[in-house]
């Protein structure tokens, strides 16, 4: 049982998941969650069906034992974020990550700091690349969480990439940069699959102050 049950990266049938938008909310109600985000791909969306997907988001989401979050996953290009400002406006939140090849962990940074000075809530699966970029200088992810905890951006722990370290989180935390836990689900049976998050993060010393949707759990 989750002590802090809550998902806030999930996709559906508007992007590349498999489930619908209310299978993914009963699959969260059956997991015992208080929160779920669904956070489809921004480029599914933007070329039609943006606002058909906020409007069923927002319809099963008031008839449903939880609270449903309207998000997208952005994509960071080497120009910001792909999600103009008239869809953010209707959305509760938006993610963005890094999708790019990239060949160096300076190429993925510079990407990261793009998006920091956007109009973006969370920050996804940072340092999914590292593994094979290899590691960035610790002033430079000093110089990233710097940059968020001024402009008030999240980070997500994501179980599905086991990203960031537990020395990252420990830093949000002592920093007062707020936090979510992320499965990455693409199908229902995968919503709520948050546990490494949720272990992470406790073993960091995080508290419910510290989770960027903390007021609903």
């Amino acid at each position: 049982m989750l002590e802090f049950p809550h998902d806030a990266h999930t996709h559906t049938v508007y992007s590349d998941g498999l489930g619908s938008i209310y299978d993914n909310i009963a699959a969260a109600e059956q997991r015992g969650l208080r929160v779920l985000g669904i956070t489809d791909h921004s480029h599914y969306l933007l070329g039609g069906g943006f606002n058909r997907y906020v409007r069923e988001i927002r319809r099963w989401g008031s008839e449903a034992e939880l609270t449903v979050l309207a998000g997208v996953e952005a994509n960071i290009t080497w120009d910001g974020i792909d999600v103009p400002h008239w869809a953010v406006k209707k959305l509760d939140y938006v993610i963005a990550s890094v999708h790019e090849w990239v060949s160096t962990p300076e190429e993925y940074l510079t990407l990261v700091r793009t998006a920091l000075k956007d109009d973006v809530d969370v920050i996804g699966h940072f340092g999914a690349s590292f593994n094979y970029t290899g590691y960035p200088p610790e002033g430079e992810l000093r110089e990233i969480l710097e940059l968020a905890e001024v402009r008030g951006i999240a980070f997500e722990i994501s179980s599905r990439y086991r990203v960031p370290g537990l020395d990252f989180v420990r830093e949000c935390i002592r920093r007062g940069i707020k936090l979510t836990f992320a499965s990455d689900a693409h199908f229902p049976e995968a919503v709520g699959s948050v546990s490494w998050s949720e272990r992470v993060f406790k073993k960091a010393g995080g508290n419910r102050e510290d989770l960027l949707f903390g007021e609903f759990l």
